[in-house]
């Protein structure tokens, strides 16, 4: 998301970003910081100074950022300033539209992972027999149903880190011959992250995948090469299982959180025969948990994968 910013707007911006920053000074204690108390003070929450020193930023140059003056921070300054304030993933997110008119880079994966929750593990459950998974813009699966989990082949037999619908899709000879038209699937992936690269251009986790899948396979390669773009919109895909064979689906994206790409991805069958496959897939899982999610994840919500 990129904001166009006239100059009464970006003086608009600044004001915000001033007021914000004093907010949420005001709103710390020096103990909550590590701080010793320092007297007595006039106002509550840190000194000025004392945030300056947390983000290692001047002074003087702090001071002119909450005054709302015409200066730029840096990405890594804006970032040092959210973690001297405390900041959560919703302020930082804020922080960053107000000093620069366009979202933060994207967060971490660990950081992506707190986004999901208890009631999104327990819609996976109730989507059963339909396969279902959270998924990121970048294509990492945080999260799946027993019938998305088994689609291809196990998918937390998968090491964590290669637990990604584009590494599967690129690397992974048995998700090749799970797709009917791989070649239509492929140009399509690779269209979509090409076009939503571009809000993404500094940011570890888009250069990251792009690299490591230009380096390992040619195809990709040559796919990106090509500059293809195209949206993320509902499309229909037709995948080969061993035992239900083909079926024919609806892929239906539920946001979970739109500022960071984060979605539940529903693959809803297309027609009755589809569907009566998924439901006898998903009778033979019986003795499989109903929902698996990643480790950073299953950790915070242990209680809630339901078994």
């Amino acid at each position: 998301m990129v904001l166009m910013m006239t100059a009464d707007s970006t003086a608009t911006a600044r004001h915000e970003l001033g007021a914000f920053l004093r907010n949420r000074r005001e709103r710390l204690s020096p103990a909550q910081v590590s701080l010793p108390p320092g007297g007595r003070r006039r106002t509550p929450g840190l000194r000025r100074e004392e945030v300056a020193v947390l983000a290692g930023v001047g002074v003087t140059w702090y001071t002119w950022l909450e005054q709302g003056r015409d200066i730029r921070p840096s990405p890594a300054v804006l970032d040092a300033i959210a973690g001297a304030l405390r900041l959560d993933l919703e302020e930082r997110e804020h922080l960053w539209v107000l000093a620069t008119g366009h979202a933060a880079p994207g967060a971490p994966l660990s950081s992506m992972c707190e986004v999901v929750t208890a009631d999104h593990l327990a819609l996976l459950a109730t989507l059963m027999p339909l396969p279902a998974c959270i998924q990121t813009a970048t294509y990492d699966i945080l999260a799946s149903n027993a019938a998305y989990r088994f689609l291809i082949d196990d998918l937390d037999a998968v090491p964590v880190a290669d637990r990604n619908c584009m590494v599967r899709a690129f690397l992974d000879p048995v998700w090749q011959r799970s797709y009917g038209d791989y070649d239509a699937v492929t140009t399509r992936m690779v269209a979509r992250l090409h076009a939503a690269m571009a809000e993404h251009l500094d940011d570890p986790a888009w250069t990251g995948l792009v690299e490591r899948m230009r380096t390992e396979s040619p195809r990709f390669d040559a796919l990106w090469q090509s500059g293809e773009i195209a949206r993320d919109t509902p499309h229909e895909q037709v995948f080969r299982h061993t035992r239900a064979g083909s079926v024919h689906v609806r892929f239906v994206p539920l946001w979970i959180d739109r500022a960071r790409s984060v979605q539940i991805k529903v693959l809803q069958p297309v027609d009755a025969s589809s569907a009566e496959a998924f439901a006898r897939m998903a009778a033979e899982l019986h003795d499989s948990p109903v929902v698996t999610a990643r480790p950073k994840v299953a950790a915070r919500l242990e209680s809630a994968l339901v078994a």
